[in-house]
């Protein structure tokens, strides 16, 4: 999974005024709804950089992916940004993570990046369990979260436990099929018709010849 974002926006997105040296920047990830008017195309995946004092005033589309915060933005130096452009399922995992034993800097409540942020974790989790870069370590003293290892760095990670039932999938299918792309069926091999053969017809038995 690749995702081609802009890197973080010079501007705010609600005030329009300039990120400052230090300004503590919220991001989300969102699809932008039917007509928007925001230049944006209908459905399309869509990057909206803010300052955090303006994020009360934010009025995001309906579906959110995620949300996180860059507490120290420093200005871009140069116009290589080729590396901001890429998201991979993993450095998307972890930036919106928690480090084991580091907690939630605002509290798990209702709105916060990380109850905004479960489903796609979640997802994201199973994905990169499968490909073996994270490892299940057991759950936490409360059992309601699971905790992985990230292989390569050997740093624990936490993430909500969840029920990744039939009805999870259904929820978020659709919106996830925009954002990681949906798999193309695999196709699958047509195969001639067997020719028709027409059964023998049968051989009437030569008659007898007569000599005198």
């Amino acid at each position: 999974m690749e995702l081609n974002l802009h890197p973080i926006a010079t501007k705010c997105f609600v005030s329009g005024r300039d990120f400052a040296e230090h300004d503590r920047v919220v991001s989300y990830l969102v699809r932008e709804a039917a007509s928007t008017g925001s230049g944006q195309a209908s459905g399309e995946v869509a990057r909206r950089d803010l300052l955090e004092s303006e994020d009360g005033k934010f009025m995001p589309p309906a579906f959110v992916y995620c949300r996180w915060v860059t507490a120290d933005f420093r200005p871009r130096r140069d116009d290589n940004t080729d590396r901001n452009l890429k998201f991979t399922a993993e450095n998307l995992f972890l930036t919106l993570a928690t480090a084991a034993g580091a907690g939630s800097e605002n509290g798990i409540e209702d709105g916060t990046s990380e109850a905004i942020n479960t489903p796609l974790l979640q997802f994201l989790a199973l994905m990169l369990e499968r490909k073996k870069i994270l490892k299940p370590r057991g759950l936490s003293a409360d059992r309601s979260r699971q905790l992985l290892e990230h292989m390569p760095s050997h740093v624990m990670y936490e993430v909500p436990v969840g029920d990744l039932n039939a009805e999870f999938f259904q929820k978020i299918q659709e919106h996830l099929g925009v954002l990681v792309g949906t798999p193309k069926p695999k196709a699958v091999p047509v195969t001639a018709p067997a020719a028709e053969t027409t059964p023998a017809q049968p051989v009437a038995p030569a008659e007898p010849v007569v000599t005198s």
